[in-house]
């Protein structure tokens, strides 16, 4: 080495010391926000003096090397990673931190956790707004309330400061945002749990277990690491209104499997199955049409429920509880509780039910009225009710019966007699029909009167009968024929042979008429008259007894003599 070289060497330039000085600045700047490894080179009042190989060393209090809140066991010499925030500052000194160094190493790993999804380690350290701050190694996760249990957890205290398994949801360094859930890390364990223990159960097994949670609609089992659903169908045999009526929480039980799922892998049970039967012999001891006893367990609108034996409950549909109370809510007829005595009307053992009926063990109001008013005899009651095909009248016990339009009247159409009555009204009526199995009684109004076809049998076409006017009207005049209650309508054209004389209005009511019958229809109860007719017919014959036209005899004349011989049979009587 020449002499002027080591000259330069150990005199520099100012130019090459301050490309030096560069040279060593830039190089302390590739260091900054970076991890860097250190030896402590002294401790110092809980504070560790570490040498980074740069100009000065750091400080870092030694409380930042503890885990877990346990203090630190460094000593001189130990070589340790901190992180150079600054390579000077104001007092000449290395800025390093210990926290910040362990952040980015625990960001770095539990990337890399994150990527393959696998657990991570960490320590719940504090409550925040909506849950929890994990300390994941350095780096500060937040845990939701949601996620600390598979089911809610009232004391968090046991969980704090606790070395545990947490699964990262998820991860944003940029935002230095980083998610973890106890409940997935539990759910998984639970699940691999499960899935041992089912695999030991079979379906028709009996177990013992401990009940854990009663609800409306059962109770859940605890079978030693995975619960059972007891459904409260599957309590007892009998209706069971709430599981509590048979079991609390903490009762040990003994269940069968029904049935498990190896899907969802959840398990049913049952108590009842352990029980005999009770509807395994129900068509014996419950034959149709025998009465037994029991007691009210249930009233809905449709009926009431009744127990004949535990296990066995049969229906009292609204329709059998009573002859009469046809729109009555079955609470006003029977109570919960109460004894009864019912019939059985059906049984079905493969769909568990069966038929009752209240009514049938009472008398039935219908037979009990045919034996006191059998056919043909006359009744009296208020008019109920009016239809469009009838009338309803209150009748003993409780019971209606009909009067069909067709029964009010002989001769007049229903529907306009009809609109004579009005509700209320006390009317008599004949018994016509009664029907028990129906619940009917058929009445009659106008039978009352006779049947007029009775009264038509003594006449028949041709016959001069003496009538007397009702009514009068345009059309013609209405008579009632002798001192029957048979009427007729006669037409205008029938009033006379004399179209002059054919005129309504020189009749008056109470008039006394004399006419013929043109017919006689018993069927249809009509008869028809004329008084034309009968003035055709006596004339036809006066011809044929005092002469013709052909004899020389005027018309006149033969009608004076007519009239004059009856005058004569008259006068002789």
């Amino acid at each position: 080495m020449s002499a002027e070289v080591a000259t330069k060497e150990l005199n520099p330039s100012r130019e090459d010391f301050a490309a030096l000085l560069a040279e060593s600045l830039a190089k302390d700047d590739l260091f900054e926000g970076s991890v860097v490894k250190g030896k402590i080179v002294g401790i110092e009042k809980d504070m560790a003096i570490i040498d980074v190989g740069l100009k000065m060393e750091g400080r870092v209090a030694m409380k930042e090397f503890g885990i877990g809140g346990k203090p630190s066991e460094l000593k001189v010499g130990d070589t340790v990673e901190v992180y150079l925030e600054r390579v000077e500052n104001a007092l000449g000194e290395a800025v390093l931190s210990r926290d910040k160094a362990r952040r980015e190493e625990s960001w770095t790993r539990l990337e890399r956790l994150y990527e393959k999804g696998e657990k991570v380690t960490g320590v719940i350290f504090n409550k925040v707004k909506g849950g929890f701050t994990v300390d994941l190694d350095g780096a500060v996760a937040f845990l939701p309330g949601s996620q600390v249990d598979i089911r809610p957890v009232r004391d968090i205290g046991p969980l704090m400061h606790q070395q545990q398994p947490f699964q990262i949801l998820k991860m944003d360094r940029r935002r230095g945002n980083i998610v973890v859930s106890r409940r997935s890390v539990l759910e998984e364990s639970r699940a691999e749990q499960r899935t041992e223990i089912v695999a030991r159960l079979a379906e028709g097994q009996i177990i013992d277990g401990l009940v854990k949670n009663i609800t409306d609609y059962g109770a859940f089992i605890d079978l030693g690491g995975i619960d059972g659903l007891l459904h409260v169908t599957d309590m007892a045999w009998r209706r069971v209104n709430h599981p509590s009526e048979i079991l609390n929480v903490g009762d040990t039980v003994k269940v069968q499997i029904i049935r498990i799922n190896p899907e969802t892998q959840r398990i049913s049970l049952g108590m009842k199955q352990l029980q005999s039967d009770p509807w395994s012999s129900i068509e014996s001891k419950y034959p149709i049409g025998a009465k037994v006893k029991g007691t009210v367990t249930n009233i809905a609108d449709y009926g009431a429920f009744v127990e004949l034996e535990p296990g066995v409950e049969g229906l009292i549909h609204v329709s059998e509880m009573s002859w009469t109370k046809k729109n009555t809510h079955p609470g006003k007829i029977v109570s919960t509780s109460q004894q009864v005595e019912v019939q059985v009307l059906e049984v079905d053992p493969q769909k568990r039910r069966i038929s009752l009926g209240l009514k049938q063990t009472q008398e039935n109001p219908w037979d009990s009225f045919l034996t006191q008013h059998p056919k043909g005899s006359v009744v009296e009651g208020p008019i109920r009710n009016i239809t469009e095909f009838g009338l309803f009248i209150g009748l003993d016990n409780g019971i209606d019966g009909m009067v069909h339009l067709s029964d009010l009247d002989w001769q007049k159409a229903g529907d306009e007699v009809i609109k004579d009555y009005k509700k209320g009204d006390n009317v008599k009526a004949i018994v016509l029909d009664v029907d028990g199995s129906k619940e009917r009684i058929s009445l009659g109004i106008k039978q009352l009167a006779g049947d007029p076809a009775d009264a038509m049998a003594k006449y028949k076409k041709g016959d001069a009968v003496t009538s007397t006017v009702t009514s009068v009207s345009e059309a013609g005049i209405e008579v009632r024929i002798a001192d029957s209650e048979l009427t007729s309508f006669i037409k205008r054209a029938d009033l006379s042979r004399d179209r002059s004389e054919q005129r309504p209005e020189r009749f008056n009511v109470g008039d006394k008429i004399d006419a013929a019958v043109l017919s006689v229809d018993k069927a249809a109860r009509r008869i028809a008259v004329s008084i034309k007719a009968l003035e055709l017919a006596e004339e036809k014959q006066a011809v044929a007894q005092y002469g013709s036209s052909d004899s020389g005899a005027s018309l006149g004349d033969i009608f004076k003599a007519a009239i004059k011989k009856r005058e004569g049979a008259d006068d002789n009587e």
